[in-house]
């Protein structure tokens, strides 16, 4: 795991292959589908342009949508693997429907439906990192597909701009600053694809519980759940928080953020504000945050003794329900 966050940069510099072009249509409107780790990057892709005409699905089959909407987008089958279940299962209502369709993994049986189908396809590298660490690979893979030049223009810069080593050391501050508390991760609602990659990287990699919310959504509800008093106060502070603060937040969301930090404080909870970076480089400003995350992660699975790369609950669970 060290050494995949380490590497990162790297998969920026990654050139995808769109294999069976005879049968690729370019488009401007997409569905991807995708479980896990393959669908981050495709949520990541709103953060950089929110006008992006992209809906992602998680879940068996496709989104229901009408027809006419369907008919006019490609469906892009994500799975790092290439045997995830939902995705093959969206992939067969695809067929059905005969839709416009193109896939992304390192193989299984997905690649070979593709093949079978002559289907445009993209086979990533296979590193033998897990899916939650081939965010870039999976991110240029996408951006191919979607005919995006420019975004992989900027996003390949990262290869020799993004300096993993250089967020260890905060990581790894952060990490013990949480032991003993269950993260609470918070942030604008631009900012969603962000903060829920943090909370799945203390879930996976940590292997600790945590969680996450959006401004203002969560001045709502959520937070009248931490007015610690009596029998629940020790409840309460079992949670640290933490603010994603970013500079193109706007005005009410930064008082929202500070006004919530007030009332926390007042009640002697957790919390601190990390800066989400300032860079005319929107994939510099996306993954330099979730760098840190992973550093904080893997600290925290080292400072509890447990294994950060692999997922074994996860691999539990398909064996139970197969």
């Amino acid at each position: 795991m060290e050494e995949a966050i380490k590497n990162f940069a790297s998969q920026f510099a990654y050139e995808p292959k769109i294999e069976n072009t005879n049968t690729f249509k370019p488009a401007t409107k997409f569905i991807v589908i995708g479980m896990g780790g393959s669908h981050l990057a495709a949520d990541l892709l709103k953060v950089w342009d929110p006008s992006l005409d992209l809906i992602v699905h998680q879940g068996y089959g496709l989104p229901t949508l009408p027809k006419d909407v369907l008919k006019d987008r490609l469906v892009i089958l994500s799975s790092y693997s290439g045997n995830t279940e939902e995705v093959i299962s969206a992939f067969e209502e695809a067929d059905a429907k005969n839709l416009p369709r193109a896939i992304v993994s390192i193989g299984g049986e997905l690649l070979e439906l593709a093949q079978k189908h002559n289907l445009p396809y993209i086979q990533m590298p296979d590193t033998g990192i897990q899916p939650r660490s081939a965010l870039g690979f999976n991110l240029i893979a996408l951006l191919e597909l979607m005919d995006q030049g420019r975004a992989i223009e900027e996003a390949r810069k990262l290869s020799s701009i993004l300096k993993p080593l250089e967020f260890e050391i905060g990581g790894r501050e952060l990490a013990a600053r949480l032991k003993n508390f269950v993260p609470v991760i918070y942030s604008s609602l631009q900012n969603l694809p962000i903060v829920y990659n943090w909370k799945i990287k203390f879930n996976e990699t940590g292997k600790i519980p945590a969680f996450y919310n959006v401004f203002s959504e969560l001045n709502h509800n959520e937070m009248t759940g931490f007015d610690a008093k009596g029998a629940t106060e020790k409840l309460a502070k079992n949670f640290y928080f933490l603010l994603l603060e970013d500079e193109n937040d706007t005005p009410k969301i930064k008082k929202r953020m500070q006004t919530l930090a007030k009332l926390y404080r007042d009640r002697d909870l957790k919390i601190e504000f990390i800066k989400i970076a300032d860079n005319n480089n929107v994939f510099y400003k996306i993954f330099s945050s979730l760098i840190l995350a992973d550093w904080a992660a893997y600290h925290i699975a080292k400072s509890y003794g447990v294994e950060p790369e692999q997922v074994p609950m996860v691999e539990e669970f398909k064996k139970l329900i197969s």
